[in-house]
């Protein structure tokens, strides 16, 4: 046995999918003695791909494997928030700022050896704004009315309304072979790895490709280790199976690993919010004084505590402090069980109500519910908690709108705008936000932007449009041999090439 499946065979794996695409996995772990750029480095994640593509469901899992190491983009958002060109050589936006001009970084190729021009760069937009495209960032591109491609570096967007965030819109569009086969299974992307073997339910891995367009990987191959425990992910940090977390997922988990020389924790900056999403268009959840007096019946603090202990920040709104239009909103829907018990009188409903919260089966949803159910219960509100797959909540839920309150963790910057989007999954909708978002996004400058955005950051917290639990920490662990790897984990990316070991 690799020393992968010493560890995941005593939870009963059954199920394994090769996935082959441009070249395999590298090998053995002995070659890494005393040989960084050898090294072979095996990360512990709790989010596997459920597949890969970024358009077709497969989830935050494939975010953090592909992201910047398989696929790139044509601008690159850092692990500072930052955006940079990355197969973007240049770019210029006409006076109206409808019209951005792109030129392609000279000498780019897939790992199939074909390359990169503009025609792939105008399919794999296609691809993001297509009717079937499941990405989250589809509506982002509503203000794309066309894409010229005049030669093969260069790359004509055509906006029939001015996006300010347009750039960094096109950070989260991968660009893809536009010959490429089902890229559910398989990759043709321009990153420092290739994907090498997949074996579902266990690992994902990936082997550095000697033939890249920029700095060549650190290291020679990473290996996802993939778990749906996070206490036996820990233990396989402990025991040397894998050499870095990606996520700690407790305080109790980080515990045996404080004041140990052998490790490293280091804390990043968090946009992963805790959500309570209401269904705000059905009854009782399309009634504000309902949603506030759900939100303040909550003990956010005892819950934050309960979980993290001293880590994680409490949150009034969608937007993380990192956000430019962030304002601290804790006070507009504070906890107070009288108050909760006032406003569902006011409501009509003064001997409650009860509803059904789907639970995602991960952690730390069903113990989020378990403590959000003993809550609302002293206010006369019951809770029946209907556990479900990741699968499952991404069908019922965000696709078919078929709940009437959910937890989900989302784990994005500058996602406030989706409370502009009356179709998104919780079903928001008012108007003056609505147009706040649109001007917001039309705006001239980054100042008239941020201003507009803390008009709808405060409008959703007096709306109590969703209930924002808290925003989770971000903690890395790693063997302290290991060095080179992002903290911040912004929008789920996990940057590995830069990783080494020794």
């Amino acid at each position: 046995m690799t020393r992968f499946h010493t560890v995941r065979a005593a939870v009963g794996l059954i199920l394994s999918v090769a996935v082959v695409a441009g070249c395999g996995s590298s090998g053995d772990d002995e070659r890494a003695a005393g040989n960084e750029e050898a090294a072979v480095i095996h990360v512990g994640s709790l989010y596997e791909p459920q597949n890969l593509s970024n358009v077709d469901g497969g989830g935050q899992g494939v975010t953090e494997a592909l992201n910047g190491n398989v696929y790139e983009s044509l601008f690159k958002l850092t692990d500072d928030g930052e955006l940079e060109n990355l197969l973007a050589e240049d770019y210029s936006v006409s006076p109206d700022g409808l019209t951005y001009t792109v030129t392609l970084r000279e000498g780019v190729a897939f790992h199939s050896g074909k390359p990169v021009t503009s025609e792939d760069v105008r399919s794999s937009v296609e691809r993001v704004t297509a009717e079937s495209s499941q990405s989250a960032r589809k509506s982002s591109f509503e203000p794309l009315a066309s894409i010229e491609t005049p030669d093969e570096r260069t790359v004509v967007f055509t906006l029939a309304t001015p996006s300010i965030s347009f750039p960094y819109n096109l950070s989260y569009v991968w660009i893809v072979n536009t010959d490429a086969g089902d890229l559910k299974t398989e990759e043709d992307g321009t990153g420092p790895y290739t994907v090498g073997d997949w074996t579902r339910g266990s690992s994902l891995s990936l082997a550095r490709w000697d033939e890249y367009w920029g700095e060549p990987a650190a290291n020679a191959e990473v290996v996802f280790q993939y778990f749906t425990d996070a206490s036996a992910m820990g233990n396989a940090l402990l025991t040397n199976e894998v050499d870095i977390l990606t996520s700690v997922q407790s305080p109790d988990a980080l515990a045996q690993f404080e004041g140990n020389p052998d490790y490293t924790i280091a804390e990043g900056t968090s946009t992963t919010k805790e959500l309570l999403a209401f269904n705000d268009q059905m009854a009782p959840f399309d009634d504000v004084q309902v949603r506030k007096a759900v939100y303040s019946a909550i003990d956010r603090e005892k819950l934050l505590s309960s979980i993290w202990g001293d880590y994680g920040t409490l949150i009034g709104s969608m937007v993380p402090p990192t956000d430019p239009w962030y304002e601290d909103l804790t006070d507009v829907n504070p906890y107070d069980p009288a108050l909760a018990e006032e406003l569902l009188a006011e409501a009509g409903l003064p001997d409650g109500f009860s509803f059904t919260l789907d639970t995602p089966t991960y952690d730390p949803h069903p113990t989020v519910a378990e403590f959000v159910q003993s809550e609302l219960a002293k206010v006369g509100v019951t809770v029946e908690i209907n556990p479900i797959s990741a699968d499952e909540w991404y069908t019922k839920v965000f696709q078919e709108r078929d709940f009437e309150a959910t937890l989900q963790e989302h784990v994005n910057d500058r996602d406030v705008v989706w409370y502009g989007d009356p179709d998104f999954y919780w079903g928001y909708d008012n108007p003056q936000v609505t147009a706040w978002v649109q001007e917001a996004e039309q705006a001239a400058t980054p100042e008239e932007q941020t201003e507009k955005l803390r008009l709808v950051n405060r409008q959703i917290a007096e709306d109590a449009a969703s209930a924002w639990l808290y925003l989770h920490p971000q903690i890395v662990v790693s063997s302290s041999d290991v060095s080179g790897y992002p903290v911040n984990g912004l929008n789920s990316q996990f940057f590995v090439y830069d990783i080494t070991k020794g």
